[in-house]
């Protein structure tokens, strides 16, 4: 599977656009987004859900979406694009996606499993114990970097970038 991961959008439009450029560039077949799609960004100039909601839109066909702890306004039945109802969306046999504000690198009991979340707007690749726990950062706004990440799957192989295409984390299962 290639894949690209955003998190914690909340209404910011301005990296939107590099995402759908690295979208297609990279040959991906899903775009996989962690929830807090609109959830204003009071200090932002490009807050703008109503481009969020029909960037989005234009991935209906391959969009993986889950609600984030911002999103309850959110109701999937008046998206135009699916929204899983679970809190916890398992991908492959052993990968899961989640907000990350329930089921993080501190609260995750599967074993021998790998969990990717945002939420914390940091991002990171931990491996503990059995487990593999990503971290996407933000697409919008970061705590502690400059700048806004997303997470690139390759079969095996997960990349964070930051918006530049700066490589901040990676691990390859061997």
């Amino acid at each position: 599977m290639r894949a690209l991961v955003i998190s914690d959008i909340h209404g910011i439009k301005s990296n939107l656009n590099i995402i759908k450029e690295k979208y297609t560039s990279l040959n991906c077949e899903k775009l996989i987004v962690l929830g807090d799609l609109y959830w204003k960004n009071k200090d932002s100039k490009d807050y703008d859900p109503k481009y969020v909601q029909k960037f989005l839109k234009d991935f209906s066909n391959n969009i993986i979406c889950i609600k984030g702890n911002c999103d309850f306004n959110v109701n999937p039945i008046n998206e135009p694009f699916p929204i899983h109802k679970d809190k916890v969306v398992n991908l492959t046999d052993n990968i899961y996606i989640t907000h990350g504000n329930l089921y993080n690198e501190t609260n995750w009991i599967i074993e021998n499993s790998i969990l990717i979340f945002g939420h914390y707007h940091t991002p990171f690749i931990k491996k503990i114990k059995n487990n593999l726990y990503i971290n996407t950062g933000s697409i919008s706004t970061q705590r502690g970097l400059n700048k806004p990440t997303y997470l690139y799957i390759n079969n095996c192989e997960f990349i964070i970038y930051d918006i530049d295409n700066k490589v901040i984390s990676s691990y390859k299962i061997k």
